[in-house]
């Protein structure tokens, strides 16, 4: 079944991309989550329009994006946690509490879909996530959850 996408999809693609997948898949999960459209010639004609401007800002953002890297890299971002003995965490950090610290400690807002923790944050200490700002951008923050 041909889709388009309206929504970032991890390991499937970006909003405005025309893909082909199973009949199952698009029906049971995509098309219901709001995750994409069912391709119709009107749908593919409005997403190449929208697929052309979002390349122009794209130009524009990857120097954008580079220049938000640098800043990540250098900001000291904390996140307060509650935490028992031991230092294990009542829960865990979550990508929302990532990016409130991130824009807390003077950073750029980010978005909390955009972080990639490699493992739960269930510990007090210091933590690396990825941040991906743009599809050619990826920045590894540094992240020191401390006791609430």
């Amino acid at each position: 079944m041909k889709i388009v996408l309206t929504h970032e999809v991890a390991n499937l693609g970006s909003p405005g991309d025309v893909l082909d997948v199973a009949d199952g898949y698009a029906r049971n999960y995509l098309i219901p989550k709001g995750f994409a459209l069912r391709a119709t010639p009107g749908v593919v004609r409005q997403v190449d329009r929208i697929r052309r401007t979002r390349e122009i800002r794209e130009v524009k953002s990857l120097d954008q994006a580079k220049a938000l890297a640098a800043e990540l890299k250098a900001l000291s971002v904390r996140v307060p946690a509650k935490a028992g003995d031991g230092g294990r965490l009542f829960g865990q950090v979550t990508t929302r509490q990532i990016a409130e610290a991130v824009s807390k400690a003077g950073g750029p807002k980010v978005d909390p879909k955009r972080i990639i923790s490699p493992s739960p944050i269930k510990s007090l200490g210091t933590h690396e996530v990825g941040i991906k700002l743009h599809p050619e951008v990826e920045v590894t923050a540094t992240i020191d959850v401390i006791r609430a």
